[in-house]
């Protein structure tokens, strides 16, 4: 995808995939901390996992981010175009109410004179 095309609007991947906010303890160096509890038995499990259980990882982890992608791009495609239909219906109901009224300026004018015409051709007929 060119740069040109970059829309502000659509969320790039960081964004999707909000990572745990950095405390500010953790921009300074500072003496190492022993890994929580937590930690240290994921760290044990990713050790031993298999080719297998690796690839397994990073098919849900797509599918899991390809989710979240899509929901984000079905939202902002939606919003796009009921953006423009938006404007399109609004041109074409503007130019739609132009004609129709264009044509019934016409037609009442038509029947108006026609009217005035076979009035004033009862009225000379009646004078005879």
């Amino acid at each position: 995808m060119s740069q040109a095309s970059f829309d502000a609007s659509i969320p790039v991947l960081t964004e999707v995939l909000k990572a745990e906010p950095l405390s500010d303890d953790s921009a300074a160096p500072a003496a190492p901390q022993p890994p929580s509890a937590a930690a240290q038995l994921e760290a044990a499990a990713i050790d031993g996992w298999t080719e297998a259980e690796w690839a397994m990882m990073e098919h849900r982890l797509s599918v899991r981010i390809m989710h979240q992608l899509q929901s984000r791009v079905d939202f902002v495609l939606e919003q796009r175009i009921k953006d423009s239909m938006a404007e399109v219906l609004s041109h074409a109901l503007h130019d739609l109410t132009n004609e129709i009224r264009i044509g019934l300026h016409d037609t009442i004018e038509k029947i108006v004179s026609r009217a005035v015409a076979q009035e004033l051709t009862h009225l000379q007929a009646q004078k005879k």
